[in-house]
């Protein structure tokens, strides 16, 4: 699920909402001195720099986690193999043995699967929706902070590029975070002290 789709809803219904006030607007002197922005939220979410650090967070963690049931399958396989190569030479006792614990690994993979897979979903959706709220207060701030009287997000049918505030607030959290990652500069030092010289006589 990407976070555009999970956004998707939430987003249509903010938009029905600006858009019904504008409708209630039109026509009105209001409305002609209105500064009206649009954002597409979902590039906001995939470009900004936390939305960035978000996607690699979880696709490391998820590889991380992936890579503990490729070598719990390749252990079950392993089984699998040598069961198939001494079976002939196996008491019927040991072949039943061998193949209860194959069974026994095969559900407990596939129960440690279901786990992993449930585990992520829930992490991932908590949390992108942090990531919204962050988002949507930088959004405020930078309306407000621009003089907008309305913001609408996706779900808008058509805007001039003029309207677009996306760029803009990108600029703002890029500018932001590349400061942020900016070591501060070391204080100077002070010069280390000259090697004292031997006694004479």
């Amino acid at each position: 699920m990407t976070m555009r789709s999970v956004l998707k809803m939430t987003s249509f219904k903010m938009t029905m909402t600006a858009m019904a006030a504008v409708a209630a607007l039109a026509g009105s002197p209001a409305m002609a001195e209105m500064k009206v922005g649009v954002l597409d939220f979902g590039r906001l979410m995939d470009e900004s720099p936390q939305g960035k650090a978000l996607i690699d967070s979880l696709r490391n963690e998820a590889a991380a986690k992936q890579r503990e049931l490729q070598t719990q399958a390749t252990g079950l396989q392993g089984k699998r193999d040598k069961l198939a190569k001494d079976r002939a030479t196996m008491t019927p006792d040991q072949i039943s043995r061998a193949e209860k614990e194959l069974r026994d690994g095969e559900r407990d993979l596939a129960r440690r699967q279901a786990e992993v897979n449930d585990d992520f979903n829930a992490r991932r959706n908590e949390e992108m929706s942090k990531l919204q709220r962050t988002l949507i207060e930088e959004v405020r701030a930078y309306s407000k902070a621009q003089s907008f009287d309305l913001v609408v997000t996706d779900g808008v049918i058509y805007a001039t590029p003029a309207l677009d505030i996306t760029p803009g607030v990108l600029a703002g959290l890029q500018s932001r975070s590349a400061g942020a990652a900016r070591p501060a500069a070391a204080p100077a030092s002070a010069a280390a002290p000259a090697p004292a010289k031997p006694a004479t006589r």
